[in-house]
């Protein structure tokens, strides 16, 4: 069994904690952290489960910032 190591953030959405994987578009929540976390380790195994050579992305240097977007 093949191991990968990927980068995943994790912030407090309204009552649930959302956690995101950075490599990969695969996202999951909880009621706390650590479930998110939970939630999304086995989202994770899910996608890669059938996978045969996955397009991971490389992160490097991840930043958050601020943004301000119009709308109508």
């Amino acid at each position: 069994m093949a191991k990968i190591n990927l980068q995943s953030a994790v912030w407090k959405e309204d009552k649930f904690y959302v956690a995101q994987c950075l490599n990969v578009d695969v996202s999951s929540f909880g009621k706390t952290k650590r479930e998110a976390i939970k939630n999304l380790q086995e989202a994770l195994e899910l996608y890669f489960e059938d996978a045969k050579t996955p397009k991971i992305s490389k992160i490097q240097k991840a930043e958050l910032t601020k943004m301000s977007v119009a709308y109508a």
